[in-house]
Parts: structure tokens; C-alpha cells; sequence
């Protein structure tokens, strides 16, 4: 029985089929190795998306995080909703109600600002009343400046890329974000000096590293002692030719690696390179640090320090304290 010849036809789909195939491989290899060899630097949105998780984390309190405002205090700004036609009983509620409005899914904030009228005898008609605004500037709220007993209270809300300042030093910048929600005052008293060209006395003094005792993470290692070192570094945000009034004890929740808090009623503050669930919730917080700019604040805990004794604790304070300058931080403008 003879051969069967081949079919010419046959042989050219052959062909291609083959080379499809080739082709596809390719593909997919380049994909693969393309996925494993490619860098992925930091970007300015992953790095605010890091530090929100931060700030969630940090503020939350409750069901719905921290919900404070200033007394006596009315920001003005672009109404969104309008407090005669928008009620509830709670300045907290009206907090929320901006918050919801802020969830970061959709580009900016529709609301960075809340002002509540909750006092009865003042407020008479307009008690309950919850207006929720939109400011020009976040960073520079427009307030209502009066001679006469203010009956609204106020409140910030800093959304995802909002709220962000540094401390500009001659190591680096330590960008920060801002918690209004939980430290109003505290707040507020940061964007006072951030118009200030130099904030002539603002300084860090001591630093403190991890020593043996937390890892990388700021997690305590069993056994360890609580220091000395404390995991710090810390300086004052006092200027130079203004009285500081103390702040009152705002929000503690415990302190966690980046945190950012007052020494009592400040102007004294810290850095927290670590967890100290030890400290029992006794500071203030009014921010934290981006997690990516921790790596400096380790830097600055390693310089040259000299041994001193304060109320009986050992500590260590830099041998050169170095001034710092609070600068505002553009951030990623977001679109619709």
C-alpha cells in the first residue's frame, strides 16, 4: 500500500497553529517576567494610603473612630448641606454625617468641615442644627471671628491626601498627618504656626533608639525591659516671642510606632519609634508619622548623644539639638 501524500492545505494550517502557539509563550513569559523583575518605588498615593490606614487605625474609637470639636468655635466655609433643613442631637452625629461624606473612594472630600449648635438655651430654633461645609484651604479654615459668645462648635475632618504637614530638618523632612478629629485643639494650634515663615525655637532634643528591646516593628520583645532607651525622639514646638497656652487633654489611645503626641499639655512633644502599650494611654495624639519617613526618625535616634538625668529617669539628649521648620505638603490632586 503506497504512502498517503500530505495535504497541502493541511500543512499550512499546521504552520500557523504552530506559530500561534510560539507566539503566545512568548507572551506570556515576557508577562511573568515582567511581573518579577519589575520595581515598584513608592508612589505619593501609595505612601498617603499607607499613612490612612495609619490614622484609621490609630483614631479609632468605638464604632466611628474619633468625632471631637472645638466649643464656641463657627468655620465658615461652602455650605453642602444646609443645618436649617439637616438636624440631629449629637454634635457626634453631625461629625459622622461630614465623615460619611469623606470616604476617600471618590476623589476628595464633599465635606472637610462640621459646625453643630448644641446648646438648648443659646441656640433656641436652630438647636440641632448641623451644617456641613467645604473649605477653600483645609490647611487655613475660614472661622468666624466675634466679639460675643460663639454658640456653635466646629470641626475638622482631613480626608485622604489632606492634612499633611513636615518638619523640615536639615537630615530630611518627617511628613505627618494631622488628626483634627481627635486632637481639635491640638490642631488648630499646629495650623497657627504653620503661616510662620521660621518657627524660631522649634528643635528636637533627645533621641532614643530601639536598643534591644522592640524589633523593627516596634513590637516589645519578650522579656525586654521598657528601656532605657525609650524608643523616642522628642523636642518642643514652642516659638520663640509667643506665650503658649497649654492644651487640654484631647484623645489617648495607645501609643503605636509614628505616633506623634504631647508631653502633658505640651509645647513639649515626642516621636514614637515603637509600641508602648506600657504608657497606658497618657498622651495626646495629634498625628503620626508616614511610615516610610520612619526610617529617618531611626536615623535621627542614632546621632551623637550625651547621658543626663531627668526627675531620676536616665535619658539621652543630642549633643547638637537641631531646629526644625513645619512646612505644608502638596499632595496628589484628585480627580473625579
Amino acid at each position: 500500500m503506497g504512502r498517503k501524500q500530505t495535504d497541502p492545505e493541511l500543512t499550512r494550517f499546521s504552520s500557523l497553529t504552530l506559530l500561534l502557539v510560539v507566539v503566545i509563550c512568548c507572551a506570556i513569559v515576557y508577562h511573568t517576567l515582567s511581573l518579577v523583575m519589575k520595581t515598584n518605588p513608592i508612589s505619593s498615593s501609595t505612601s498617603l494610603e499607607s499613612l490612612e490606614a495609619v490614622g484609621e487605625e490609630i483614631g479609632r474609637g468605638g464604632d466611628g473612630g474619633c468625632c471631637r470639636g472645638i466649643e464656641n468655635l463657627e468655620l465658615w466655609g461652602a455650605a453642602v448641606k444646609w443645618g436649617s433643613d439637616f438636624k440631629f442631637n449629637s454634635s457626634e452625629e453631625c461629625c459622622k454625617a461630614c465623615k460619611a461624606m469623606c470616604n476617600g473612594n471618590d476623589g476628595p472630600c464633599l465635606c472637610d468641615t462640621w459646625v453643630f449648635c448644641g446648646n438648648k438655651e443659646a441656640c433656641g430654633t436652630k438647636f440641632g442644627e448641623c451644617w456641613l461645609k467645604k473649605q477653600k484651604d483645609s490647611l487655613v479654615p475660614d472661622r468666624q471671628e466675634a466679639a460675643q459668645p460663639v454658640m456653635w462648635t466646629s470641626g475638622l475632618i482631613f480626608g485622604k491626601g489632606e492634612g499633611i504637614i513636615g518638619l523640615e530638618t536639615e537630615y530630611g523632612t518627617l511628613h505627618i498627618k494631622l488628626f483634627p478629629d481627635c486632637a481639635p485643639r491640638s490642631v488648630a494650634y499646629i495650623l497657627e504656626l504653620l503661616p510662620l515663615r521660621h518657627c524660631a525655637g522649634c528643635q528636637f532634643y533627645r533621641a532614643e533608639g530601639r536598643g534591644k528591646f522592640w524589633d523593627s516593628e516596634g513590637n516589645h520583645l519578650n522579656k525586654a525591659p521598657f528601656g532605657p532607651p525609650f524608643a523616642l525622639i522628642q523636642g518642643t514646638l514652642e516659638t520663640q516671642g509667643t506665650t503658649f497656652t497649654k492644651i487640654p487633654t484631647e484623645e489617648c489611645p495607645t501609643i503605636t510606632r509614628g505616633s506623634v503626641a504631647w508631653i502633658n499639655s505640651g509645647p513639649e512633644f515626642f516621636i514614637s519609634l515603637a509600641n508602648h502599650i506600657e504608657w497606658k494611654k497618657a498622651y495626646t495624639v495629634f498625628g503620626s508619622v508616614l511610615p516610610e519617613d520612619m526610617e529617618l526618625a531611626e536615623k535621627i535616634a542614632q546621632l551623637p548623644t550625651r547621658s543626663d538625668v531627668w526627675n531620676n529617669i536616665n535619658v539621652s539628649v543630642l549633643e547638637k539639638p537641631f531646629p526644625f521648620i513645619l512646612r505644608r505638603i502638596k499632595t496628589k490632586s484628585w480627580t473625579s
